[in-house]
């Protein structure tokens, strides 16, 4: 093996073993213990370590994975339960809009313009909200295209702002 090494190479690890034949044979032992401890941990940083921890992690993370699925899974069966609901007319659907909103009572104000609805709301509890838009999007078919929300501070809190829907299915 010496033999195929560069001529720079071969004149360290000649100058390296003279030098290491100069100590004595119980400095050489310590160097040798040293050495070994050095590369110990050198192997456990660089091999063990990162491999125990992904085995410690592993099983969480697998859980939190599998969590996410099944709920993306629950999300993909509304989507088409959602799909194979029956079309409502116009009229059936801005009557279940404006149903939805009067149970909010004065919290909230609806304009229809073609098959849009702006709904403005003020101060409306965040579980009040979640309840009318599960309302409207089943009763009215209504899906959400934007909405600027922002939550109120205080004992009123509540959220205030827009939300404009489309009624009807998407093309």
């Amino acid at each position: 093996m010496s033999d195929r090494l560069p001529p720079a190479v071969k004149a360290l690890r000649t100058q390296a073993l003279a030098r290491w034949n100069k100590f004595p044979p119980r400095e050489r032992r310590l160097l040798a213990i040293a050495g070994g401890v050095l590369g110990f941990g050198i192997a456990w940083a660089i091999a063990v370590q990162p491999a125990l921890r992904t085995l410690r992690e592993t099983p969480r993370q697998l859980e939190a994975l599998d969590l996410q699925l099944q709920q993306m899974q629950r999300l993909a069966g509304e989507a088409e339960m959602l799909r194979a609901t029956p079309q409502v007319s116009a009229s059936q659907a801005e009557a279940a809009l404006r149903g939805a909103a009067e149970r909010l009572g004065t919290s909230a104000r609806v304009n229809l313009q073609g098959d849009r609805a702006t709904v403005t709301l003020n101060g409306v509890p965040g579980d009040a909200l979640a309840a009318w838009l599960g309302e409207v999007r089943s009763a009215a078919r209504a899906r959400v295209l934007e909405a600027q929300l922002s939550r109120g501070t205080g004992e009123a809190g509540g959220y205030s702002g827009t939300v404009v829907l489309a009624l009807g299915r998407p093309s």
